[in-house]
């Protein structure tokens, strides 16, 4: 297959296997969407998901997250690991929120960008699931295949979210970011990788990954 034959060959399979990618992270709207994806970050969204049910019923908007305070906004995401870093993020952003946005997530990547404890990646996924911009936001999962099936060389995120840009349709990008997620979870594993069960790999993959 060629590169395009191969792009096509992705699109059209996950596709198939995920027709709906549901958003795997529980929210209401784009301020607990913006929460939920900052705990993530080395952490499940399995987890993630056993605590802002709780974390949301006591604060579910910037204004209550204030009130709430930073001691016990740790005390409710521990489980979600680095949680000294994540409640002074979600503490000061919630702040910044009230002071400068009228308690609303801003609709610009920039801007998210510079919230405490927002990365390039938190931001992409709000842009993308939040307000249905199109980015391609890049986690573990989408970095590996993308490095499995030779499309990227595996150097860093930026490059393979470049390279996923470049190569994907970008009326798919949002989509495909939550497909090949499910993909990876379910077919692509990590460790304990199954190349028989992972077929797309054994399709289109790296020679070098397939001996």
């Amino acid at each position: 297959m060629t590169k395009s034959e191969k792009v096509r060959f992705v699109i059209d399979e996950l596709q198939r296997l995920f027709p709906n990618p549901p958003i795997p992270l529980q929210h209401k709207d784009n301020f607990t969407l913006l929460i939920a994806v900052l705990l993530s970050a080395q952490c499940t969204d399995e987890r993630v998901n056993k605590v802002t049910p709780f974390l949301f019923e006591l604060a579910d908007n910037p204004a209550d997250m204030v009130k709430l305070g930073r001691e016990k906004i740790a005390e409710i995401i521990r489980p979600c690991g680095l949680a000294p870093m994540k409640s002074k993020g979600i503490f000061e952003l919630s702040g910044i929120l009230l002071d400068q946005y009228n308690g609303e997530v801003p609709a610009d990547i920039q801007a998210l960008e510079k919230l405490p404890a927002v990365g390039h990646k938190t931001a992409s996924v709000v842009m993308s699931q939040g307000f249905g911009e199109p980015t391609f936001p890049v986690d573990t999962h989408i970095h590996r295949l993308m490095y499995r099936w030779g499309f990227s060389n595996g150097k860093s995120v930026v490059q393979t979210e470049r390279d996923a840009k470049r190569l994907f349709p970008k009326e798919k990008w949002n989509e495909l970011h939550l497909q090949i997620i499910y993909y990876g979870r379910s077919y692509s594993l990590a460790r304990g990788w199954d190349i028989q069960r992972d077929f797309i790999t054994r399709a289109i993959g790296r020679k070098s990954l397939l001996k």
